[in-house]
């Protein structure tokens, strides 16, 4: 499915955060929203997700504005999993993925349906959490717990997927698993992702399109050869750079630690 965003403008309080923003993410691809903080990349996917309301603009899912589309049907076309959640510590990993079923309950009907079941049991089989849906989500590691959350937002079933820097308290390692597994998910099912990531390195890696915001504007959108240049960082980052290759020829950015004030 794919996602366009036309035209947006938006922000808190009548405060525009983001404006005039336009770019595709093509059916089956994985785009990246990088920038520096405060540049709107979070303020974005909420616009996007139709948490936030745009001042201006809309975005479309195939061409039909997210607007127009009914709540719960949004809720299983697209799934969101922000930069912070919480549930109840004592909440066992299968109970927390089973509440991703919600926009699917029909009326008064219980969730143990049998398409209740075969999602859920299929959500924890894609994130490798199946062996630990009887444990407490207290009992679980970043990334273990950060893989039960994505299992709930998969157990929606939905054809795009948003996150909102999924990876920031994870360590290196977990980080990788976790966005190898988003990859997988993208290239064996077709998901759709549209992510917000701080790493450079780390969205350039696994993204094919990236999306730089600066002040709230779309500076540019490529791939990542095209997008991480050395006159890019210093306009976005106000950094010094160098951009190297990975045998593979995956750009990464190294930068110039005597241009800054540290």
């Amino acid at each position: 499915m794919e996602l366009e965003v036309r035209n947006i403008s938006g922000g808190y309080g009548g405060k525009k955060v983001v404006e005039d923003v336009s770019f595709r993410v093509p059916s089956g691809t994985i785009t990246t929203l990088v920038g520096a903080n405060g540049s709107g990349k979070s303020t974005l996917l909420r616009l996007i997700a139709g948490i936030l309301r745009p001042f201006s603009g809309e975005a479309c899912l195939d061409g039909r504005a997210i607007s127009a589309i009914p709540r719960r049907e949004l809720a299983r076309l697209m799934g969101m999993l922000p930069q912070l959640h919480h549930a109840a510590d004592e909440l066992t990993v299968a109970e927390l993925v089973a509440m991703g079923r919600f926009p699917h309950r029909q009326g008064w009907s219980p969730f143990a349906s049998a398409a209740d079941k075969r999602a859920v049991g299929q959500a924890l089989e894609l994130t490798r959490m199946e062996a630990l849906r009887g444990r407490a989500l207290a009992s679980l590691s970043g990334g273990e717990r950060q893989r039960a959350w994505l299992a709930m937002t998969l157990a929606r079933e939905p054809k795009v997927l948003l996150l909102d820097e999924p990876t920031t308290f994870l360590d290196i390692g977990s980080q990788c698993d976790f966005l190898g597994l988003v990859r997988k998910l993208n290239r064996d099912s077709q998901l759709t992702v549209l992510m917000v990531l701080h790493d450079l390195n780390v969205a350039s890696a696994f993204s094919s399109q990236l999306v730089m915001l600066k002040d709230g504007r779309v500076l540019c959108t490529g791939t990542p050869a095209e997008t991480l240049t050395t006159d890019n960082l210093q306009s976005v980052f106000g950094v010094e750079s160098q951009i190297l290759r990975t045998p593979d020829g995956i750009p990464y950015c190294l930068c110039n630690a005597s241009s800054t004030d540290i």
